[in-house]
């Protein structure tokens, strides 16, 4: 059976794993306070230009989507994101049980445009019972977004102004943002996101770790008390430095952009054989997730084979299908799926 479901089901490169066995009997303090931890956040910040941020190290997605969120906005506010969101679709009502709504709005491919995200906010400014209404305070983005596409400089840069102006904070989830950066075409960087947002992360779980994510918050002291909001929010792990050692390891000799750039060739070379076999392929998403038409009888043949997502039906005959690589797939796996379409 071949795989393509998602991104995270390895489990760790070889060298995350290789660093952990080294450094597994040696003593040290918890909660994120040692020296692994230490030296992974100086060379997250260095990548991204940021040599006075603020790097936290959490478990998992949600919970770091749930705790920024939380964390940044006041209980009276929400947070605006696209219909497609994933904190909006796929994430339990993580967010909605901390006491926040999530306001969303239309997406365009997945993402949020600037001028729509404008029009709600004059829409809500100018409503005379917005006291009675949920404040939106902050904008929460993807980048890939769930359609798996990229945004663009220039979109993140009219985003970031239109935050400015309204005096919110603009977040990035970045649970897969190495594939993002490794893409063809983007014009994205780390610097140029820690740049244009208030707060972002950089994914490990899905790019190369066990677990793990890293919060950097390019302005220091942005977020009061944050390793008490990540405690009380179950994401402070004890033995923190195993979080450290991880990131410590992928941001060795570029390694993390690396694994990310095998799965985006991986993926291409996917949809060079769907294409060259005549299938539809949605979305135009240039990293490591591709979106293909598939007649609903061809899905149920190929999945005797392979596994993957179903996304959405279209029409009665036909459903969108997400084939997903990782750092670890393999290339001889992407020749047999096209060999089976």
């Amino acid at each position: 059976m071949l795989h393509f479901d998602s991104d995270y089901m390895e489990g760790a490169h070889p060298d995350v794993l290789e660093r952990l066995i080294k450094t597994n009997f040696i003593q040290t303090p918890g909660y994120g306070t040692d020296i692994y931890c230490d030296m992974a956040k100086e060379k997250i910040k260095s990548v991204c230009g940021l040599p006075d941020a603020d790097v936290f190290f959490l478990v998992g997605g949600t919970q770091t989507n749930a705790t920024v969120i939380d964390s940044l906005l006041p209980p009276y506010a929400g947070v605006v994101a696209a219909d497609t969101g994933h904190i909006a679709v796929h994430e339990s009502g993580a967010v909605e049980a901390s006491g926040h709504k999530v306001i969303t709005i239309p997406n365009k491919s997945g993402k949020i445009e600037p001028e729509s995200l404008k029009a709600l906010l004059v829409s809500y400014h100018s409503d005379e019972a917005k006291d009675h209404m949920v404040y939106p305070g902050m904008v929460y983005i993807s980048h890939p977004t769930e359609r798996g596409t990229l945004y663009t400089a220039n979109e993140l840069k009219r985003l970031k102004e239109i935050c400015t102006e309204y005096d919110i904070p603009l977040f990035l989830d970045g649970a897969r943002l190495g594939y993002a950066l490794a893409a063809d075409g983007t014009d994205v960087t780390l610097p140029y996101i820690a740049r244009h947002t208030d707060v972002f992360y950089i994914g490990g779980t899905k790019v190369g770790a066990l677990f793990g994510e890293a919060v950097v918050i390019p302005k220091k002291g942005r977020i009061k008390h944050f390793v008490t909001m990540i405690k009380q929010h179950g994401g402070l792990l004890a033995k923190g430095r195993l979080l450290g050692i991880q990131f410590d390891a992928l941001f060795t000799e570029d390694l993390y952009y690396k694994i990310s750039r095998h799965a985006v060739e991986i993926a291409a070379r996917l949809e060079e054989g769907f294409r060259a076999k005549g299938y539809t392929m949605m979305y135009g998403a240039p990293a490591n997730q591709k979106f293909v038409l598939l007649e609903n009888a061809k899905m149920a043949e190929l999945r005797e084979h392979a596994t993957f997502e179903i996304w959405e039906k279209y029409g009665k005959e036909h459903t969108v299908v997400r084939f997903v690589t990782s750092w670890a797939t393999k290339a001889e796996d992407a020749e047999k799926l096209i060999e089976l379409l």
